[in-house]
């Protein structure tokens, strides 16, 4: 019997929080995992909107945008740096792949709906975004086929031309994180 979707969302969720390296195999190989993944980041994105009420309806938006906008762009230089820079002659993937599993590496973000609470908001935020970078290294590693260090290598790399273009977009746009 096929489980729903729901169910297969929250048991690879808990796969990859727990580093579960078989869990981000699958996640890798699965097409149908790209529409999930998109699922896990919205649900994160609405996490941390929930938490940053106090910046208002217009940040929870640009948020929300710029969740999905980060997600597309990180995955997309991480697969770009990590099949022509920084790969090996086994790299060989697909951008979904590599989008599937960092869409599915950022789940350790939804504790940031506690963001509003003094202390421990910030606290547990600083807690889980440590922890994403941790699955997202684990990602690009297993989506790329790579060693840790390529893959951390290649996280940094695109995080910085990643945060480059977003702060471009929002200097000409006059909104986001900047």
């Amino acid at each position: 019997m096929m489980q729903q979707t729901g169910n297969v969302i929250v048991d690879r969720s808990i796969g990859v929080i727990k580093l579960d390296v078989p869990t981000y195999e699958t996640i890798e190989h699965d097409p149908v995992a790209t529409k999930q993944a998109a699922i896990v980041v919205g649900v994160v994105a609405v996490a941390g909107g929930i938490g940053g009420l106090g910046e208002g309806v217009a940040g929870f938006v640009v948020g929300l945008i710029g969740a999905f906008v980060i997600w597309l762009v990180f995955s997309g230089l991480a697969y770009f740096f990590g099949t022509s820079l920084f790969g090996t002659p086994t790299t060989n993937t697909t951008f979904e792949a590599v989008l599937r599993t960092i869409g599915y590496a950022q789940v350790p973000g939804i504790v940031a709906f506690v963001g509003f609470i003094p202390f421990l908001g910030a606290l547990v935020g600083l807690i889980g975004g440590i922890w994403a970078i941790v699955t997202s290294i684990i990602a690009i590693r297993q989506s790329l086929n790579i060693t840790t260090g390529r893959a951390i290598i290649t996280g940094i790399v695109a995080a910085i031309a990643a945060g480059l273009i977003m702060g471009i977009i929002s200097l000409v746009f006059g909104v986001g994180y900047l």
